[in-house]
């Protein structure tokens, strides 16, 4: 038996278990709402920890463990920052969305939701909604499929051709088959086992190295300047790093969720339990990246790897200091992450082509079963078209995820948020906030990048206030458009 025969193992008995789930959710899904929104039956448990888990993609067990390993706890301010802008989304947007996309058409998707909710007859809302959606998030899937093919190529020595169908094919097939339920139910399962990871190995790390004193001394011995949180940081990369947690507002996948709640009066509890495991996977990501400082350090013989590439410092103290079989539980942790992710993404592409191009546009009569199986062939297209931008490795898509992070947060933040508190918002002041929060992004990063400003920063102030003067200019809401977001507030205040 092969030192890689565990992992193999785990791996496949983990795909084999999210597949099956698919399987099962396959039976409860009839109808498009089932396929694209669960029916609106989710839990507090399920809707907390789906949402968290289709948030964090590979880059919690991999990316920001590297960064805090090479730099210190300068590179945690982006962890506090989503943390904030989590804890706010839940606080203030959650149950809202909830209550107001029933009362506005029983809306399925955000390009619905914005429709129905300032009476856009012309239908250039949910056009121009819906094309953000599928470019952007194609991008994203395309992005997913490269860290999962990354996983498999470094844990399985593949080549990076056949790693790619196989980090991408589990994922497309339970999404494919069991749509939203599915994705929901192995978001759970996912979320579970990335904490299981990111509370126990930090803590044997610890272990390893000594116990909680002889940790900070090795760390202090190695960099003193590791334990400094503004270390080689200006007010303007503190600010930008903190700005990530304004992109929660406007992320279709995690947005999702909220629609789904079987009640408004599951959002509290699910917000309790949902920040509680964010926290938890974050700290422990940060821990992880920390305390391996102190391990590789006083272990400088096994530091190659992490040396050649930092965001390998998870995956080798897994190898390092837990049973084969264990460690192949842990690095299924980094492949939850990035399924978690990728499913989410593929079935909000999946929506929007759906509900807002085909049965919009193309089919309006079309049944229940049709519009389910044209959702299952919309998933393969987006998924194939993902393989494909991936199929090249150096093609740079893994640097636009936070273009495309930026881009949902500028575009769609302000416009969800002023839709939901606002009463007085109108089309015209959605269709500025959107197209402004867009192509401020663009040109920001495209000629004032340099700055060293984050995007998302300008992007959200402009957009907010194009919807505030656009909203004033031409003819305002109409009587049914106060009465329905009256009904809804009323609603959601007795919750």
């Amino acid at each position: 038996m092969t030192a890689n025969t565990p992992m193999l193992v785990t791996f496949v008995v983990y795909i084999a278990l999210m597949v099956l789930i698919g399987l099962f959710a396959y039976r409860r899904t009839t109808n498009l709402s089932d396929y694209i929104l669960g029916g609106r039956s989710l839990g507090s448990f399920v809707t907390a920890l789906s949402a968290g888990a289709s948030d964090m993609s590979g880059w919690l067990l991999m990316g920001l463990p590297g960064a805090i390993y090479l730099s210190g706890l300068s590179e945690s301010w982006i962890a506090i920052g989503l943390v904030a802008g989590a804890y706010l989304n839940w606080l203030f947007v959650a149950g809202r969305l909830r209550v107001q996309t029933e009362y506005n058409g029983n809306a399925l998707t955000l390009p619905d939701y914005f429709t129905h909710r300032f009476e856009d007859h012309s239908r250039v809302l949910r056009i121009f909604s819906a094309l953000v959606i599928l470019v952007f998030f194609t991008i994203y899937c395309a992005s997913g499929v490269v860290a999962g093919a990354r996983l498999f190529e470094s844990t399985f020595g593949m080549s990076y051709s056949t790693a790619l169908w196989a980090g991408a094919a589990a994922t497309i097939a339970y999404t494919f088959v069991g749509g939203f339920l599915a994705v929901s139910w192995t978001d759970t399962v996912q979320a579970s086992l990335m904490i299981f990871a990111l509370v126990l190995t930090p803590i044997v790390v610890m272990i390893a190295t000594g116990g909680v004193e002889p940790t900070f001394t090795a760390i202090e011995l190695h960099d003193a300047t590791s334990f400094d949180m503004l270390k080689g940081t200006t007010f303007i990369g503190v600010i930008s790093l903190l700005a990530w947690g304004l992109g929660y507002f406007g992320q279709p996948h995690i947005l999702a969720r909220f629609m789904a709640a079987d009640s408004v009066k599951s959002i509290p509890a699910a917000r309790r339990i949902s920040m509680t495991w964010m926290i938890a996977c974050l700290g422990g990501t940060v821990a992880v990246g920390f305390f391996g400082i102190a391990y590789f350090s006083a272990n400088p013989a096994l530091a190659g790897p992490v040396t050649e590439n930092p965001e390998r410092v998870f995956i080798e103290l897994a190898k390092l200091l837990f049973n084969p079989w264990i460690a192949g539980i842990l690095l299924s942790a980094i492949l939850a992450a990035v399924m978690s992710t990728l499913s989410c993404q593929l079935l909000v592409c999946s929506s929007a082509l759906t509900e807002d191009f085909y049965k919009a546009f193309l089919r309006k009569d079309a049944s229940q079963k049709e519009l389910v199986w044209v959702g299952r062939a919309m998933v393969l297209l987006i998924a194939v078209i993902s393989i494909g931008l991936a199929a090249n490795p150096d093609n740079r898509v893994l640097g636009l995820v936070a273009y495309a992070w930026a881009g949902f947060g500028a575009a769609f933040g302000p416009v969800v948020i002023l839709s939901l508190v606002w009463k007085n918002m109108t089309r015209n002041g959605a269709l500025a906030g959107m197209l402004v929060g867009a192509v401020t992004v663009i040109l920001w990063k495209q000629y004032l990048g340099h700055l060293g400003l984050y995007e998302i920063v300008p992007g959200f102030i402009l957009a907010t206030l194009a919807i505030l003067i656009f909203s004033k200019i031409g003819s305002g809401p109409t009587p049914s458009m106060l009465q329905r977001f009256a009904e809804a507030e009323k609603e959601y205040q007795a919750s």
